[in-house]
């Protein structure tokens, strides 16, 4: 384990729980001792090629990245960190808007731009960005899943016509909201309603179709805990 990963783990330990850094400590360990195995012990000397993408770099940068994006994505799934960079993606990222992924890959972009600045050469520094960018979409794809959930606050006149078109047609709950609007002073009636991203053009059809002068915005839901729904 690199030595700038110790305070960042303690700080995980501090904000997260005990047992996300124990986590986190393992997988960091497995990582160092698989890596060890693959360019120590491997009769394939691979650093210099890859057994499956020979000396292509840039096949080497996406698949590097997806293997790597995986990796990391399981770990995160499941409560740990491969480092401590992730270690404060988990941390922070839904805290300002953005993903897990999102959030290493602007530091890794950042990182690579200082040590080509440093360097005086781009050639590396450019196809590692590659790979961050195809580990970026592996992280968010097993993170988040691929049903990401979208939460849908409907503002209609037939608020009981569509939660019953809505319950039936998907059979799962309906939050009312009831609230005022700001420029009529009107009584109105929101729906909250949570669908997987398949469903979406599904949801929208039902609900103009019940009414057509319907306004409906859509969202990102990070995660969904119930007995009808997974995200």
């Amino acid at each position: 384990m690199d030595c700038y990963n110790v305070p960042l783990f303690l700080y995980g330990s501090k904000k997260q729980c005990g047992i996300f850094t124990v986590y986190a400590v393992y997988t960091v360990l497995i990582y160092s001792v698989s890596a060890w195995l693959i360019t120590d012990i491997l009769p394939v000397d691979v650093r210099f090629a890859s057994p499956l993408a020979g000396t292509d770099l840039l096949l080497c940068a996406l698949f590097g990245g997806v293997i790597s994006g995986a990796g990391s994505g399981i770990a995160l799934r499941f409560g740990g960190a491969m480092d401590g960079i992730e270690v404060m993606a988990v941390i922070f990222a839904k805290r300002i808007g953005i993903t897990v992924g999102t959030f290493c890959m602007i530091y890794n972009v950042c990182l690579y731009i200082v040590c080509g600045l440093v360097l005086n050469s781009w050639i590396l520094p450019l196809y590692s960005i590659v790979t961050y960018g195809a580990a970026l979409k592996t992280v968010d794809f097993i993170v988040d899943g691929l049903d990401r959930a979208k939460g849908a606050i409907i503002i209609t006149n037939k608020p009981a016509e569509v939660t019953e078109r809505l319950s039936s047609e998907f059979g799962s709950g309906v939050t009312l909201i009831n609230a005022k609007g700001g420029y009529s002073n009107a009584e109105k009636t929101f729906i909250y309603f949570v669908v997987n991203r398949f469903q979406v053009t599904r949801m929208r059809n039902i609900v103009h179709d019940t009414d057509p002068a319907a306004y409906i915005t859509i969202s990102d839901v990070a995660d969904v805990f119930s007995a009808n729904h997974s995200g």
